[in-house]
């Protein structure tokens, strides 16, 4: 697969990265998984959006035990919040007090269900003090690529660029892409809205060409339906410098995930994966359960995050502990219902870079 300026930028053989990709309290990107990719030539990325700040260095640091190839985390740090502080007990109030029909809607999903409660024991949730004190985390320990998703990185850029850190901001439309341009990112992340997790409303297949004419000549990852060699081609032939690859890896053996999450993944079909607000008051792309069916028959709108976010915590918290993991969110793009095989991550990086070497080839063979 020819070398393109990304790999330079980032110091690694091939343009691929492998996306961060988190959950609450844990990892779906786990160190391990991190690593691998990292030491197949690609780079890792850890999801950290769902640690605390300790779980985070934690997690960095394991990484580094693993590979001494460059390798990112990810951090989801929202341009607009529903409130900018507050404990996770100040918010919870906040709903019962002021949104009585949305906690009400919770409550009896613990009845309808069968779950007992078991409420987070956590207080922070995502507001500043949470995203700032696990930037700082990522600053501290100079991680090679810290990308920013749904937010504004602009008063990280500098302090990165200090610490010797890459930035790459990620963009599901122009608008996004305006910021993360003000911003002087080293790098953009095209993310269509077939992508797992946190989406916007374009596909890639439009987003991707605009961005990259947008972009001022910064580098570009396409996003979103990219799980092969024929993907990340075609992210290559609309203008992408590489290709940033989620859904792919979850089917990596080296992922954290429950096997009634992994059997969702293996057997769910394209259009299982539908995009809501339900989880975290942000559109994301999840495996279709029946709390969608539930939250649409209420007809009630999603509360801003981290209202929504803290609203379904508790409940998924303790639906996680008793094992009803069909009643939780499971994060996951639409490219989805094309992967069967659970495979090393290292197998699926080689397939996706040579894949693409393959396509390329036939490609030269056609127009000839």
């Amino acid at each position: 697969m020819p070398r393109t300026p990304l790999c330079d930028l980032l110091s690694i053989r091939h343009p691929v990265v492998q996306a961060g990709m988190g959950i609450w309290r844990g990892l779906v990107t786990s160190p391990e998984l991190v690593a691998a990719v990292s030491n197949a030539g690609g780079m890792g990325c850890l999801g950290g959006s769902g640690l605390t700040p300790k779980e985070l260095r934690a997690a960095i640091r394991r990484v580094r035990e693993l590979t001494s190839h460059p390798f990112g985390v990810d951090l989801i740090i929202p341009a607009a919040l529903s409130t900018q502080d507050g404990t996770r007990a100040d918010i919870r109030e906040d709903i019962r007090r002021n949104h009585p029909r949305h906690f009400a809607f919770v409550e009896a999903l613990y009845e309808r269900h069968g779950v007992p409660r078991n409420p987070i024991d956590l207080e922070l949730t995502w507001t500043p003090a949470l995203t700032d004190a696990q930037a700082n985390v990522v600053l501290e320990e100079r991680v090679a690529l810290l990308v920013i998703a749904l937010g504004d990185p602009a008063a990280l850029v500098p302090r990165a660029r200090e610490a010797g850190i890459k930035v790459g901001g990620l963009v599901g439309s122009l608008g996004n892409l305006r910021r993360q341009i003000e911003a002087d990112v080293d790098l953009v992340i095209a993310q269509g809205a077939e992508a797992g997790g946190h989406v916007g409303s374009v596909s890639t297949f439009p987003l991707l060409p605009q961005v990259v004419d947008a972009a001022r000549g910064k580098p570009v990852l396409g996003a979103g339906g990219i799980a092969d060699g024929r993907g990340v081609a075609a992210a290559l032939a609309l203008g992408a410098q590489g290709a940033w690859v989620g859904t792919a890896f979850l089917f990596a053996e080296e992922v954290q995930i429950h096997a009634d999450h992994r059997a969702q993944l293996v057997q769910g079909r394209s259009e299982d994966f539908a995009a809501t607000r339900i989880y975290t008051g942000k559109s994301a792309r999840t495996f279709r359960n029946v709390i969608h069916a539930e939250w649409a028959a209420a007809g009630l709108e999603p509360l801003g995050m981290p209202h929504q976010k803290v609203l379904f915590e508790d409940f998924l918290h303790a639906a996680r502990s008793v094992g009803r993991l069909d009643l939780i969110s499971n994060p996951a793009g639409q490219i989805a219902g094309m992967l069967r095989e659970v495979r090393p991550a290292a197998a699926i990086l080689h397939d996706l870079v040579h894949g693409a070497e393959a396509q390329i080839e036939h490609l030269h063979a056609c127009i000839r």
